[in-house]
């Protein structure tokens, strides 16, 4: 997974098959995630998978209304396909339904 690093490769990376994952370091949900997400990233190779930590990104995330995470964000070719947002703890299988979607 790559860490998003600036605004610019965000509005870049959403011209992509991409999905952005809005977390934060303290987050124990989201932490939750972290051994299932390489295997999310294999299964699912036609995405291009995005760490962007809130705190670090606030502003996207403001924009884009997430205020819970973790929380998830695909995009086709600059077009959002799909969120998955919320602050609850989401499991695996929850996950992988959703990218199923996108």
């Amino acid at each position: 997974m790559q860490k998003l690093t600036s605004r610019e490769e965000f509005e870049a990376a959403k011209k992509e098959n991409s999905v952005f994952l809005f977390s934060a370091n303290w987050c124990p949900d989201c932490r939750f995630l972290d051994p299932f997400l390489p295997g999310m990233e294999e299964r699912f190779d036609g995405l291009t998978f995005y760490y962007v930590d809130r705190d670090d990104h606030l502003e996207i995330a403001q924009e884009l209304d997430i205020f819970g995470i973790p929380s998830f964000v695909a995009y086709r070719g600059g077009q959002e396909t799909g969120r998955y947002v919320g602050k609850e703890r989401k499991t695996p299988e929850q996950v992988e339904a959703f990218l199923e979607t996108v």
